[in-house]
C-alpha cells in the first residue's frame, strides 16, 4: 500500500480549494450585480411613480380658482391659521362638516368647513356632496346667500372657503335669550324677506332651478346688521326638467316636506315648505312642530273650534319680545298667513318662492281686528301670492 506523504496531500487540497473559489467568487459577484441591479431598477420605477403620481394628487386638490386665489398659497395659509384644523378654531358644524374660523396673512377672516372623513364612503358620499355643493355655489351671486371663495379637493382633505358671516346661525341666535331680544319684529320679517329673496333666486333666476333640500335655522345665517345669509349647500342639487330627480331623503329633521318620506321626488315646493317651517319658527322663536301640527289639525276638520279651544296668535309668538305694534304687527299677520300657505299638505298647491317674495314685498294689509284679539285660525285664511 503505498503512502502519499502528508505535504503532497495538503498541496493537493489548497489546489482544489482555488479551484472552488476560483468558480464561486464570479457566480457570487454575478448575483450581488444582478441584486444591485434589480434593486436600482425598483427604485427608480417607485421615484417615477411617485412623480406622475403627484401631479394627478395635485388635479385633485388645491384648486382655489375662484375670485383669483392662488391656491397653494391659499390652501397652506388655511392649514396654517387653523393649526391643521384644530378643535380650538371650530365654530360650528353641519351635516357635511365642522366649520373653522381662519385669520389670513391678509387680514381677511374667511370660514373654512371641512367635510367629515368616513373611512369607508368619503368617496361615495362626502366627496359627491362636496362636489354638489361646488357646482351649486359657483354660479350663484346674491345679497342672501353665503359666498364660496375657493375650494380644494383632496385625498388628505376636503374642505370649501366661505365669506365669514358675524353672526352665526340664526338658530344660535334664537337660542340665545339677549340676542334674541335684538332681533325684534322689524328685523325678524326682514330676516323672512331675506330668506325668500334667496330662495326665489335660486329657484327662478338659473337657467336650471337650484333646489337647496336642507333650509333650517342652522343654515341661515345673520351678519352684522341682521341680514340673512343662506348657506350649506351641501344636498343641493341642480333640477334638469328632463330628469325625475328621484333621490335618496335629505335634510334636517322637522323641515322636511311630508311628501319626501313616500315620493322621494324633489322639486322647488321641498324648499318651499321648509321656508314655511322656518318662518314660523322665526316668529315663535323655537322650532314650530306643535305648532305646525295644530295648523294640520285645523286643516283636516271642517268644523270650527269652540271657544275654549281657540288659541290666540300674540299667546304663540315668541314671548320674549313685546307684541308687535302698527306696522309691525300687520306684517307679522302677513307673514304668518304665508308661511300657513307654505304648510300646504299638497304640495301643488303651495305658492312658488317667487310668489312668496313678492307677497312679502307688498304693502301689508290693515288688521280686521286688533293684534291681541286675532286668533290663531285667522291666519289659515286664504293668502293670495300671485305674482
Amino acid at each position: 500500500m503505498a503512502c502519499v506523504p502528508s505535504f503532497l496531500a495538503n498541496h493537493g487540497h489548497g489546489k482544489r480549494t482555488k479551484v472552488i473559489i476560483s468558480v464561486m467568487l464570479p457566480l457570487f459577484g454575478g448575483l450581488l450585480l444582478l441584486f444591485l441591479l434589480v434593486g436600482s431598477f425598483f427604485t427608480f420605477y417607485k421615484k417615477t411613480q411617485t412623480k406622475e403620481s403627484e401631479p394627478r394628487e395635485e388635479q385633485q386638490g388645491d384648486i382655489f380658482t375662484v375670485l383669483g386665489f392662488n391656491g397653494r398659497v391659499l390652501h397652506d395659509n388655511i392649514i396654517e391659521a387653523t393649526e391643521d384644523f384644530s378643535s380650538d378654531y371650530c365654530i360650528g358644524s353641519g351635516g357635511y362638516g365642522s366649520v373653522y374660523k381662519a385669520a389670513l396673512p391678509t387680514g381677511q377672516v374667511v370660514a373654512v368647513k371641512k367635510l367629515y372623513r368616513s373611512e369607508d364612503n368619503i368617496h361615495i358620499n362626502n366627496l359627491k356632496a362636496f362636489e354638489s355643493e361646488v357646482m351649486a355655489l359657483l354660479e350663484i351671486r346674491h345679497r342672501n346667500i353665503v359666498q364660496m371663495y375657493g375650494f380644494c379637493s383632496h385625498p388628505k382633505h376636503s374642505f370649501l372657503v366661505y365669506e365669514l358671516v358675524e353672526r352665526g346661525s340664526l338658530r344660535m341666535v334664537l337660542s340665545n335669550n339677549e340676542q334674541a331680544k335684538e332681533l325684534d319684529w322689524k328685523k325678524r320679517v326682514n330676516v323672512v324677506k331675506g330668506l325668500a329673496n334667496a330662495l326665489s333666486y335660486m329657484h327662478h333666476g338659473h337657467s336650471q332651478p337650484i333646489v337647496h333640500r336642507d333650509i333650517s335655522s342652522n343654515n341661515v345665517l345673520l351678519d352684522l346688521d341682521y341680514e340673512a345669509r343662506v348657506s350649506d349647500f351641501g344636498t343641493a342639487r341642480i333640477l334638469k326638467p328632463d330628469s325625475s330627480n328621484w333621490t335618496s331623503l335629505a335634510g334636517t329633521y322637522g323641515y322636511i316636506a311630508p311628501e319626501l318620506a313616500y315620493t322621494m321626488r324633489v322639486d322647488e315646493k321641498c324648499d318651499v315648505y321648509s321656508f314655511g317651517v322656518l318662518t314660523v319658527e322665526v316668529c315663535m322663536g323655537r322650532h314650530a312642530g306643535d305648532l305646525i301640527s295644530y295648523f294640520s289639525s285645523l286643516e283636516s276638520t271642517s268644523s270650527l273650534m269652540s271657544n275654549d279651544q281657540q288659541v290666540l296668535l300674540k299667546d304663540t309668538i315668541d314671548q320674549r319680545l313685546a307684541p308687535p305694534v302698527g306696522q309691525s304687527a300687520k306684517d307679522l299677520v302677513s307673514t304668518m298667513k304665508i308661511a300657513v300657505a307654505c304648510l300646504n299638505g299638497n304640495p301643488q298647491l303651495r305658492p312658488t318662492m317667487q310668489q312668496v317674495s313678492q307677497a312679502l314685498g307688498r304693502q301689508s294689509l290693515p288688521l280686521p281686528s286688533p293684534f291681541n284679539s286675532i286668533q290663531l285660525e285667522e291666519v289659515l285664511g286664504e293668502v293670495v301670492c300671485n305674482g
